[in-house]
């Protein structure tokens, strides 16, 4: 990949566990290009559907316009089938946009997870195109911080409550190491029942 296109994935960390009874999502709110600091609240994790949510990393414009994209064909999936959009359907519609157009127009990286028929899912979608299931994935320049917080501390079959702290604590470390990860932690927990944001408050009394 040339390396004027993998500058655009260079900044923030994101961060997605998925736990037996959900996933849970922890991403940083500063977006930065090159040594600019552009925002110090910018949206990294976003409602897909009711039970399906998702993490950005790249170009602002490029993940907005995804997302766009993946909430307007989970509500029209519903509305002509009758019935959700499930999980891997969703991560597969993401990947196969962003290999359609081969890397331009889209500079992004996507956590995309939630729960629904087949129980938590969490799938990783590459600049590329590329689709993996995962159980622990961080992505961004402070992803290998974050990667040693969550080797060390997370453990496959925790629940949402004993995973939060831990995706916190490796955002806040990520914070601290990485100079394009910065300000506030924001997190989302997605289970059967819906898709719920934590906030500032709650995030605190859990860090």
């Amino acid at each position: 990949m040339e390396k004027s296109k993998l500058k655009y994935l260079e900044g923030t960390t994101t961060v997605g566990l998925a736990c037996r009874d959900g996933v849970v999502f922890a991403t940083d709110t500063r977006a930065t290009m090159g040594y600019l600091v552009a925002s110090k609240q910018a949206r990294k994790v976003f409602r897909i559907a009711n039970t399906i949510g998702v993490t950005t990393a790249g170009g602002v414009a490029d993940t907005q316009s995804l997302v766009s994209t993946l909430q307007a064909e989970a509500s029209y999936y519903l509305l002509r089938e009758g019935t959700p959009m499930n999980v891997r359907a969703s991560a597969r519609l993401a990947a196969n946009i962003l290999h359609a157009y081969g890397l331009l127009p889209y500079i992004a990286n996507l956590l995309i997870g939630g729960s629904d028929a087949f129980g938590p899912k969490l799938f990783f979608v590459d600049i590329d195109g590329a689709l993996t299931e995962e159980i622990m994935v961080a992505t961004g320049s402070g992803s290998p911080v974050a990667y040693g917080v969550l080797e060390t501390e997370f453990k496959e079959g925790m629940s949402i409550e004993e995973a939060l702290p831990i995706a916190i604590k490796a955002v806040q470390t990520a914070i601290k190491r990485d100079i394009a990860t910065g300000n506030e932690v924001m997190v989302a927990a997605i289970t059967s029942k819906g898709y719920r944001e934590l906030s500032p408050e709650e995030i605190k009394k859990l860090a």
